[in-house]
């Protein structure tokens, strides 16, 4: 059989295909709530391969740790989280920011236990 009669044999199944895919296109799905920048996701999956025996192998469970961490919270609230998270044990004047008022302390807090959490979830030590 020819291609000439392979494409023309089934012209309503080729029609159908092309109006669900003009339907898709035209959808007003709205993006995720809390969709990352990629540039973040990328600096985090990295930062938790480094942590995790600095194994490659790691990069998926890395990915799912994030991906989790991002349904929990939005991109903004995780980038005050994190900072405090990371930043709560400096010593001194420049570090008393982040680690002695009480909200500080209890982000940090929620934000190691979210993390730790996400990463039990998605098979890290």
């Amino acid at each position: 059989m020819t291609m000439q009669c392979l494409c023309h044999r089934h012209p309503l199944s080729a029609f159908v295909a092309a109006l669900l895919w003009t339907a898709a296109a035209l959808s007003d799905t709205p993006p995720p709530a809390n969709d990352y920048p990629t540039q973040a996701r990328v600096e985090y999956v990295n930062e938790c391969i480094a942590n995790h025996d600095d194994s490659l192998a790691n990069v998926y469970q890395c990915s799912c740790a994030i991906d989790r961490i991002a349904d929990r919270l939005s991109y903004d609230d995780f980038v005050e989280a994190i900072t405090f998270a990371r930043y709560s044990g400096l010593p001194g004047e420049g570090g008393a920011l982040f680690r002695d008022p009480v909200e500080a302390r209890k982000m940090a807090r929620a934000y190691r236990e979210l993390e730790a959490e996400a990463q039990r979830a998605c098979g890290l030590k």
